[in-house]
């Protein structure tokens, strides 16, 4: 049996809840930035650590599940620079969204 890095033996499964609820927010949003998806997670899903979203989301460009749709170049001053980059991630055609109907529900109540 090979795992899903292509070796034999145990290994981490391909699947992901949180991803899943990653493609979720996306359909609904079309598109947006880590760290809104991350926030918005956090009202509509159990809570997790933003590391993990954002893991889940570079794991996701790898696997074709979601695309950058920009990169925006923020100036400000930070701490580390005066730029800050925000990727906006998008879904691609690869992945097949549920269209949870709480999760819309939920969206629309958050935005009002």
């Amino acid at each position: 049996m090979l795992n899903s890095m292509g070796g034999k033996g145990p290994g981490r499964p391909v699947r992901s809840a949180v991803r899943e609820n990653l493609v979720e927010l996306l359909f609904f949003l079309g598109k947006s930035h880590g760290y809104q998806l991350y926030s918005l997670y956090c009202r509509v899903f159990p809570r997790v650590t933003r590391r993990a979203v954002y893991y889940q989301l570079k794991r996701g460009l790898e696997l074709g599940f979601f695309r950058v749709s920009e990169v925006e170049i923020r100036p400000g001053n930070y701490s580390w620079g005066q730029t800050a980059e925000r990727v906006v991630y998008a879904l691609t055609d690869k992945v097949r969204p549920v269209g949870d109907a709480r999760v819309k529900k939920q969206l629309n109540t958050l935005k009002s």
